[in-house]
């Protein structure tokens, strides 16, 4: 799968099959993560692997769609205002350098924001020093969805003098 193929045909899942993610595999991806932008070279993401235990207190109601594995994506606070928001930005391309790294070899996700809720930071563990960018579900698809339509890019485009 070319780029293109991966970013076009990537879903959020929400039916996983209950076989494994190797750590292998999850470190390979994440680690492809890490290609992100990030300015000043802040690497301001942590990334938590949710295990059973835990899982069970975040009570999602859908289990996360029973994906085999749950990872809480975070960014680290900046120094200052401005920094926070990049670092924020960063992780979310983190997230999506993930996302596409596991895509193309046949893993999906599903991104939920509920760890940004006090009672599930609680849960995690997670200080005020971080922002959660997402808590997501991994694993193979049992289905994927079609495609939403989506704006036409020419809509949002403007040009300026």
């Amino acid at each position: 799968m070319n780029t293109l193929e991966t970013i076009y045909s990537r879903r959020n899942i929400k039916s996983f099959k209950s076989d494994p993610i190797e750590m292998e595999q999850l470190s390979k991806w994440l680690q492809a993560g890490t290609m992100a932008p990030n300015h000043k070279m802040t690497e301001p993401w942590e990334v938590y692997v949710v295990g059973p235990e835990t899982r069970e207190k975040l009570n999602h109601k859908t289990d996360f769609f029973h994906a085999p594995v749950v990872l809480a994506i975070l960014s680290k606070h900046g120094k200052t205002e401005v920094e926070t928001v990049e670092n924020a930005l960063a992780t979310a391309c983190f997230v999506q350098n993930f996302n596409l790294a596991a895509w193309e070899e046949g893993v999906g996700t599903f991104w939920c924001s509920m760890g940004n809720a006090q009672k599930n930071r609680d849960i995690l563990g997670i200080s005020d020093e971080y922002d959660v960018i997402g808590v997501f579900g991994v694993g193979y698809p049992e289905e994927i969805n079609q495609p939403k339509e989506r704006t036409s890019i020419e809509e949002k485009i403007k040009h300026l003098p």
